[in-house]
């Protein structure tokens, strides 16, 4: 069985974890607003744009990468192809299958967003660390 009782350096560091984390979250939310999307309809275009091996994602997977029921992907999915940011295709393996692709303007924006987070990612290497570990980040 797992121990439970946490000592007050490991207590320090999850709650150092989680201040870390919500500063990222807020960086990214205020990102997106200041771009016009919300951070969720940035979500959706990564995803679709870091879908392995393929340029498009199904409604599914996306639920899955989003933590999403699926009847939410499909409306923000339909939020985003209002905003000319994706398009739906019927899956030519199974006619079931939607598939979601970027448009060019979606990909330009996704492109834009995700350099913006790389950076500031890469600000936070060597942050993270687990008490009696090394940090989680590469050293600089």
């Amino acid at each position: 069985m797992a121990r439970n009782i946490l000592n007050k350096e490991e207590f320090r560091t999850l709650s150092d974890f989680r201040y870390r984390l919500r500063c990222f979250v807020r960086f990214s939310e205020d990102i997106t607003r200041k771009l016009g999307i919300t951070n969720l309809q940035y979500l959706l275009l990564l995803h679709v744009k870091g879908y392995k091996d393929r340029e498009w994602a199904t409604i599914g997977e996306l639920a899955e990468r989003l933590q999403t029921p699926h009847n939410g992907v499909v409306s923000l999915a339909s939020r985003c192809e209002k905003l000319g940011l994706i398009y739906r295709q019927r899956g030519t393996a199974d006619k079931r299958e939607v598939q979601i692709y970027l448009t060019p303007e979606g990909d330009r924006l996704v492109k834009k967003i995700a350099g913006l987070h790389r950076d500031e990612l890469l600000s936070l290497q060597g942050k993270f660390r687990i008490p009696g570990k090394q940090s989680l980040g590469p050293k600089s």
